[in-house]
C-alpha cells in the first residue's frame, strides 16, 4: 500500500454517515406475509458508520465519528455506548428535527436477511455547512471513511475537503438503492466495499448471480474506473478483490449465521485498518473475513 494510505502514528480516521439503532427479528419459522410471526427479536447500536467506527477503536485505531442523533432516549444511549467503546464523539449532532435512525430486519432461521426497513432521515441533518464546521478534522486525519447514507451535497462537500487535505477516502454504497450516490467518485475512491447488488448498481450491470468470477468481473470493472481496491462480498461464497496489480478470492468462513447485520462492516473496517498497519491485501482481507465472521455468530 502506497505512503499516501499510511498514517503517522495516532493519526485518526473520520468515519461520517449513519448511526442508529438496530432491531432485527430472527423467524423461527417460514415467513407468513399478513400475520404475526413467531421470532427471537433483539436490539443493538448500528448504522453503518458508527459500525465501522467501533470497530476501528476496537482495533485501537483514533476513529473520529461524525454523525446525527435525535434528541431522544435511543440517542443520548447510542452516543454513550460509542464512547465508551472508545470512540471520539464531539461530532455527532444531536437534531431536534428527527428521531435517532433505526433499522429493522428480518431473517429467515438460516440467518439470511429477508427483508428490511431503514429510517436514516436523521442523516439528512448532516449538512454540508455541518461538514465545514469540522473542516479543521480532515487536517489531521489519516483518511476519511462514509456511507451513501449521506446526502448528495455533503458527500460533495467531503470529496472537496478531502482533496484539500490530501486524505484518501473509503466508502461504502449501504444498499442498492443509495450506491448511485458514490458513481460520481468512482475515481476518487481509495477503497470501497460493496456486496454484489450495490458493485451492480456502480458498474451500471447487474450481476446475475453471486458466482465468484462474475463479481471479478465487477471488481475489475470498478478498478478500470479508478478505483483503487474494491471488496465485493458474496454472503456464503466469500470475498473477491481487484487493484489494477492484483486479484484473488477468499472463501467465507464455516460458521453459524445468527445474523448478518454489521458483517460488512467489520469486513471493511479489519481491511482499512490492516492496510494501514502494512499488512498486504490478500492477508488484510482474510482478517477481515475472521472479522466478518465472529460478527455473523454473535448474537
Amino acid at each position: 500500500m502506497d505512503q499516501e494510505f499510511s498514517p503517522s502514528p495516532g493519526d485518526p480516521i473520520i468515519v461520517i454517515g449513519g448511526a442508529g439503532i438496530d432491531l432485527i427479528g430472527r423467524l423461527e419459522g417460514e415467513l407468513r406475509a399478513g400475520s404475526s410471526n413467531p421470532a427471537n427479536i433483539r436490539t443493538s447500536y448500528g448504522g453503518v458508520a458508527r459500525n465501522v467506527a467501533e470497530n476501528l477503536a476496537r482495533l485501537g485505531q483514533a476513529a473520529i465519528l461524525i454523525s446525527a442523533i435525535g434528541d431522544d432516549h435511543n440517542g443520548k444511549q447510542l452516543l454513550r455506548q460509542a464512547a465508551e467503546a472508545g470512540i471520539d464523539v464531539g461530532a455527532v449532532l444531536c437534531t431536534p428535527e428527527h428521531p435517532t435512525g433505526a433499522y429493522l430486519g428480518v431473517v429467515n432461521p438460516g440467518g439470511v436477511l429477508q427483508f428490511a426497513l431503514d429510517d436514516i432521515n436523521a442523516t439528512n441533518a448532516i449538512t454540508p455547512d455541518y461538514i465545514r464546521t469540522h473542516a479543521d478534522l480532515f487536517k489531521e486525519a489519516s483518511l476519511v471513511f462514509l456511507d451513501a447514507n449521506l446526502p448528495k451535497d455533503t458527500l460533495r462537500t467531503i470529496f472537496s475537503l478531502a482533496r484539500k487535505a490530501r486524505i484518501p477516502v473509503c466508502a461504502d454504497p449501504t444498499s442498492t438503492g443509495l450506491a448511485d450516490r458514490l458513481r460520481p467518485y468512482l475515481a476518487r475512491l481509495r477503497f470501497v466495499a460493496p456486496n454484489s447488488g450495490e458493485a451492480g448498481v456502480l458498474c451500471e450491470r447487474p450481476i446475475e448471480n453471486q458466482h465468484p468470477q462474475d463479481a471479478m468481473d465487477a471488481a475489475k470493472c470498478l478498478v478500470g474506473q479508478g478505483v483503487d481496491i474494491v471488496l465485493i462480498t458474496l454472503a456464503e461464497f466469500g470475498v473477491v478483490y481487484a487493484t489494477s496489480e492484483t486479484s484473488g478470492h477468499v472463501p467465507a468462513m464455516r460458521t453459524t449465521i445468527v445474523d448478518p447485520t454489521g458483517a460488512g462492516d467489520a469486513l471493511s473496517a479489519t481491511v482499512i485498518y490492516s492496510l494501514l498497519n502494512g499488512i498486504p491485501l490478500d492477508d488484510a482481507v482474510r482478517l477481515g473475513v475472521t472479522a466478518a465472521s465472529l460478527t455473523l455468530r454473535h448474537r
